[in-house]
């Protein structure tokens, strides 16, 4: 392995650490209805035998600006998707269908369960900083392997790993400016 994929690996592994972060904050509502609260959270529905995702048993769409309206592919899974949405502790909402279609009103977000929220998404972004540790941790013993396999001098090592660490410094700060982002989104809506 040399030097230059291996940070780049690294690298792509704590980009993906944040973009996964990202997806979940998505999930995460602000009052306003978005198909990303029901796509992006793993709202699994037991159907045709199997446990599927939602976004692959109907169409998610938002008619008006608090409302998101789930239209099953197959009119037979309503109520399995109905079924799923209500049990899905994380969304907190009451779905309402007519037998065809699901529609999920978002209710306005009380001062308490903002709050909740912005626990919930601080959680997320701890999880992501973890993930670019353990990422930096990994390339900081690819770096020993290297200098054991002589493919790194001593010198090249060192420069190796400060590379990591500042790979590690960015995502972190990355991290931190989007929780900041979505915390001040959660606070003013």
């Amino acid at each position: 392995m040399d030097p230059e994929s291996s940070k780049k690996e690294v690298a792509d592994a704590m980009g993906k650490a944040v973009e996964h972060m990202l997806q979940e904050f998505a999930g995460v509502r602000t009052g306003k209805a978005s198909p990303s609260l029901v796509e992006n959270l793993d709202v699994h529905v037991e159907s045709y035998a199997s446990n599927m995702r939602l976004k692959e048993l109907a169409v998610i769409t938002t008619p008006e600006p608090r409302t998101i309206m789930v239209q099953p592919f197959d009119p037979s899974v309503t109520g399995d998707i109905e079924r799923a949405i209500r049990e899905n502790g994380k969304l907190g909402l009451n779905p309402v269908s007519d037998g065809k279609v699901i529609r999920l009103p978002i209710p306005e977000l009380t001062e308490e369960r903002r709050l909740e929220l912005v626990k919930v998404i601080r959680n997320m972004a701890e999880e992501s900083r973890i993930r670019v540790r353990a990422n930096r941790k990994d390339g900081m013993d690819a770096a020993k392997k290297m200098k054991n396999d002589n493919v790194l001098t001593e010198d090249q090592m060192h420069d190796f790993e400060a590379d990591v660490q500042q790979l590690t410094d960015t995502y972190t700060k990355e991290i931190d400016e989007k929780l900041s982002e979505k915390e001040q989104e959660l606070m003013t809506v």
